[in-house]
């Protein structure tokens, strides 16, 4: 007998969606930071044993859109609460109960297993975490509830015991020897990313949009040409920096990174560039995967 199925990870920001589909694979295909909108895309990763392939989904967490790039990152939340065979709601301690509700209300009578995943369980206290456990199984009590600390490990492995438990018979959907439905070009922008997220803060971040325009692998190295989209002028001024030194820190750093994932030395060549109101085009957020061509 051979389980498969697609396990959908939904939240809201900051709710620790990535850290736990780190944990649960065992490799870091998602990026991570205390900065809420981290994950834009929807990244699914799979675990592949000689009995089943879970292909677990990283989503966006949920917002209200303020502009059309947030409108592509919600579309792909709607499509995880269209297809999924088991939910993983990831809620943190620090949710409101109206927030809470609106989760569960996403899935609500849909027919489909549901996990409920409170995370963060470290950064509270056991009366308080009661409290969430005696509300929940009111509001759901068909649903499974797991304590947990994704970012300690603590009670992973239930998540992923509960999961293999309830994931249907069915052949595998990808090839066994596949990590990932996406690419190495889409792995090095997301690591780039997480850089520029690291680094700067407030608007700058949330302006920026990474594409990779050379992607070639030689025998003793790798070699990636990354373009860097800003919205306006002022942003490219700040992301440089001074005499270029921002953005060399961005790309050591990002060189690093990748040099790891890739398990391969690393040329990177990073520049920027002014796409005025780029994450309200909608022709360019197509380009990018936002949205359907």
């Amino acid at each position: 007998m051979h389980k498969a199925g697609f396990v959908n990870i939904i939240g809201f920001p900051n709710s620790g969606k990535s850290t736990l589909m780190n944990a649960l694979l065992g490799e870091r295909l998602s990026i991570i930071n205390a900065k809420a909108q981290t994950t834009r895309h929807r990244i699914m990763g799979f675990l592949n044993e000689e009995d089943c392939q879970i292909v677990f989904s990283d989503t966006p967490g949920i917002i209200d859109p303020k502009y059309k790039l947030q409108e592509g990152m919600m579309g792909f939340v709607e499509g995880a609460l269209e297809d999924a065979d088991i939910f993983l709601l990831v809620m943190s301690m620090n949710e409101t109960p109206e927030q809470n509700e609106q989760l569960l209300q996403k899935v609500a009578g849909k027919g489909i297993p549901v996990i409920v995943v409170v995370n963060k369980v470290d950064l509270t206290k056991q009366e308080s975490l009661e409290e969430k456990a005696l509300w929940l199984k009111e509001k759901m009590p068909e649903a499974i509830l797991i304590p947990c600390s994704a970012l300690h490990g603590f009670n992973v492995d239930t998540v992923m015991k509960a999961v293999k438990e309830l994931l249907p018979e069915h052949p595998a959907y990808y090839d066994k020897d596949a990590l990932s439905d996406r690419t190495m070009r889409f792995f090095a922008s997301e690591i780039i990313r997480e850089k520029i997220l690291d680094f700067y803060s407030q608007e700058i971040p949330y302006s920026c949009e990474v594409v990779i325009e050379e992607y070639k692998e030689e025998p003793k190295i790798t070699k990636i040409k990354a373009l860097i989209y800003v919205n306006r002028d002022s942003q490219k001024s700040i992301l440089i920096g001074h005499q270029g030194a921002a953005l060399k820190r961005v790309g050591t750093a990002a060189r690093k990174s990748l040099e790891a994932f890739l398990d391969s030395k690393v040329y990177l060549e990073t520049y920027v560039k002014v796409a005025k109101d780029w994450r309200e085009n909608e022709n360019m957020l197509r380009n990018l995967g936002y949205f359907e061509k």
